[in-house]
């Protein structure tokens, strides 16, 4: 398998309302994506901090989301500061003893 997890996070430059009424109308551009498995949009209202959790289904898949149109639009949007983007291989006899989601299409 050649799965990848990609890492974001960053700082919301604003209230969690904003930051969800910002993201809200691309919610479907990411179901979208092609190669990608899932996403988890994280929150930490407290600390001002938001992230995703991505999980691709292969390297090309991670890359040419990286270097598309999508995530330039995350990458310069003015409500995100601090941004850290981590790319992560699998380590997937461990993940699978703990139930991780991976190997699969997880969806509606």
């Amino acid at each position: 398998m050649s799965e990848k997890i990609l890492q974001v996070n960053f700082k919301i430059n604003g209230t969690k309302k904003e930051y969800e009424d910002a993201i809200s109308p691309l919610v479907n551009d990411f179901a979208a994506v092609p190669g990608l498995h899932w996403k988890v949009w994280l929150m930490n209202e407290t600390n001002r901090e938001a992230g995703y959790l991505y999980l691709f289904r292969d390297d090309t898949s991670l890359q040419n989301f990286l270097t598309g149109p999508l995530a330039a639009k995350v990458k310069s949007h003015p409500a995100l500061s601090s941004m850290s983007v981590k790319q992560f291989d699998i380590m997937e006899r461990q993940t699978s003893i703990t139930r991780g989601p991976i190997g699969q299409k997880v969806g509606a």
